[in-house]
């Protein structure tokens, strides 16, 4: 009988999830800065360093949204003043998506019965989910479930929990909020080689989905649907990429090592995962990955036999808005929605822990 029981067990857990997006939207903080102007601010933290110009030229990244003035990262900012910051601006860029993906969904606020919230720039009890709930006509019945803590990999993480949230509430719509400031991590007295690398790639941004699972008698057609989603996690690897807490706030993990462990883990692991789900990579018609830098992604291309052609969305987020952090890799789902792409898509992210997360999605 026990085994019947892990036998369905594990059935379950692969089963197709099946779920629709009905929509999916994004959005940047309004301060737009060009890449070639950071470079002074970054030569006055590192006079030591003789190649800045050649770290940002290189970087991948033309452009970036900053949630606060070029002045405010130049002075110092203890906890407090960075959770304010990060909770003002949050709820507003959660406020904006959350508008634009139900409207799009063409359905009513009070039609959503879950908000799953990610981020992991910025810590509070409760959290920025419920300065949104008070800002906005949901449901006093709405039921939250904010995530901490998975980084690059809150995008698709977060994803993959709403689905299997939807999955598990036939007709329920879910709204799946991934809010990350990776500007706020930004230190004036930090001069390590992690934060100057943090320094070229990263930005801040927001991406929002609507799903469903099942018939539902209102609402949009949906955008996609999300066919099978899954997590791999590596024992002991907690050092590779994640954030340190400090007294004056985060300060960025980034080992050199990343581009290597990928190099050796990640194939199999997409594979294992795409037989898990009877899919395979040569199924695949389009590349979503997430651009956690341009080493990144051209390891990516290399261990996947990819050209740069094929995973032009992910290059082209990277180019205009730099690294996220987890909505990242939902820019890249929302651009090759926005473009008319058509067919199987794989998505792919990773994050602290060390962790990849995969998602299967047929536009």
């Amino acid at each position: 009988m026990l085994d019947i029981l892990v036998d369905a067990t594990k059935s379950a857990a692969v089963a197709g999830l099946d779920v629709d997006i009905l929509s999916i939207a994004t959005a940047t903080p309004k301060n737009k800065v060009l890449q070639r102007d950071l470079v002074p601010h970054v030569k006055a933290m590192f006079p030591f360093i003789a190649d800045i110009e050649e770290v940002f030229a290189h970087a991948g990244v033309e452009t970036r949204y900053m949630c606060e003035t070029s002045e405010w990262y130049s002075a110092p900012h203890g906890w407090e003043e960075r959770t304010l910051a990060f909770h003002r601006h949050a709820a507003d860029l959660a406020e904006e998506i959350t508008r634009k993906v139900v409207y799009a969904a063409d359905i009513d606020l009070r039609d959503i019965d879950v908000v799953v919230t990610s981020t992991s720039t910025g810590v509070g009890v409760p959290g920025f989910d419920v300065r949104l709930l008070n800002r906005l006509d949901f449901a006093e019945t709405v039921e939250r479930v904010p995530l901490f803590g998975l980084g690059c990999g809150s995008g698709l993480g977060a994803l993959t929990r709403a689905a299997r949230i939807a999955r598990g509430m036939p007709g329920a719509h879910v709204l799946c909020l991934v809010v990350e400031l990776q500007s706020l991590c930004f230190a004036a007295t930090n001069t390590s080689m992690a934060q100057l690398v943090g320094g070229a790639i990263f930005g801040d941004g927001a991406a929002g989905l609507v799903l469903r699972h099942g018939p539902g008698s209102d609402g949009a057609s949906p955008v996609g649907r999300l066919r099978a989603a899954g997590d791999r996690f590596w024992r002991d690897t907690e050092r590779l990429t994640g954030n340190d807490i400090k007294d004056d706030g985060f300060r960025l993990v980034l080992s050199k090592n990343l581009p290597k462990m990928l190099g050796q883990e990640l194939r199999p692991a997409l594979v294992a995962f795409l037989d898990q789900h009877d899919f395979r990579l040569e199924d695949v018609d389009g590349f979503l990955l997430h651009p956690g830098s341009t080493k990144v992604l051209e390891t990516i291309q290399q261990v996947l036999g990819l050209d740069r052609n094929q995973v032009h969305h992910s290059w082209e987020v990277l180019r205009e808005f730099s690294n996220m952090s987890g909505p990242t890799v939902l820019f890249t789902l929302d651009r090759a929605v926005k473009t008319g792409c058509r067919g199987r898509h794989l998505l792919a992210a990773m994050g602290p822990g060390f962790s990849a997360y995969f998602a299967v999605v047929d536009l």
